[in-house]
């Protein structure tokens, strides 16, 4: 059998598909797999949708173990997609506009009101817990006799 390495690229047909992945047949005669996150740069949500049995498929090898499991991928075959260009909201102000103090100060006081109302409901939780803990320690008490 030739010696792989990762970074190889190999031709192999998909023997077993599973939902996690699919097991390989290389030419070599070795068997590899592809993980279901290694298929493609897409979301791939199962994988019988990129690959069938018996299909003929070229992989590159990601890595090999100390037990020499082969695992390739067809992802880094691929051209990575493009990063897509991130716009500003419409609603957002533009950077050194008048309108970015005006939602700076809105900011700060909603993260006021914000911590307020928090600090409210923690201080109430806290003392409803404090109140049923001594309600429980009452009712364990014992009862005194009356003679």
């Amino acid at each position: 059998m030739p010696d792989l390495a990762p970074g190889d690229v190999v031709t192999g047909v998909v023997e077993q598909i599973m939902p996690y992945g699919a097991f390989v047949r290389l030419q070599s005669g070795q068997k590899a797999m592809i993980h279901i996150s290694q298929l493609s740069h897409k979301f791939i949500k199962s994988v019988d949708a990129v690959l069938q049995p018996q299909q003929e498929i070229k992989a590159k090898v990601i890595k090999i173990d100390e037990r020499g499991r082969i695992d390739l991928s067809l992802k880094a075959l691929e051209e990575p997609p493009a990063v897509p260009v991130q716009r500003m909201p419409r609603h957002m102000p533009a950077a050194g506009s008048n309108d970015e103090a005006v939602g700076s100060d809105d900011f700060e006081k909603k993260l006021s009101t914000f911590l307020k109302s928090s600090e409210e409901k923690i201080s109430s939780l806290m003392n409803a817990k404090s109140g049923k803990g001594d309600a429980r320690r009452a009712e364990k008490a014992p009862v005194p006799k009356c003679v």
